[in-house]
């Protein structure tokens, strides 16, 4: 049903390679850029998600209350990514674990404090 999610940054070269980290664990990479966007995804289209400065020139907030999902393969992906994330700058949200039966998750900000997590179900 989604076909991208954008996101907020102050600082577009600062904060790109916590997404390239992150897509290049997924198998993905840029699909497309500019001086003021840049996304991630496959090449032939599906989920994808951006990082860009603010079309208004206003400094780029969080949602309270918004985070993106990123599905995982399985669990030690969901683990890798969470510690990508770390490594990049990020900030844990949630260690990775289970929550209830059927969902593995782990929590995490990137650099700008955008919420994000990665997920298995099973």
């Amino acid at each position: 049903m989604i076909g991208y999610v954008t996101l907020g940054t102050n600082d577009l070269a600062g904060s790109a390679p916590f997404y390239d980290a992150i897509a290049a664990e997924m198998g993905l990479g840029r699909m497309m850029e500019t001086d003021q966007f840049i996304a991630w995804g496959a090449a032939t289209g599906g989920a994808g998600i951006g990082l860009t400065l603010p079309f208004d020139g206003q400094p780029a907030t969080v949602g309270n209350g918004v985070m993106v999902a990123l599905e995982a393969k399985d669990r030690a992906q969901v683990d890798r990514l969470h510690a990508i994330a770390l490594e990049q700058g990020g900030s844990c949200e949630g260690l990775p674990g289970p929550r209830g039966e059927t969902f593995y998750a782990a929590y995490f900000r990137d650099r700008d404090g955008n919420k994000l997590n990665a997920f298995v179900m099973g």
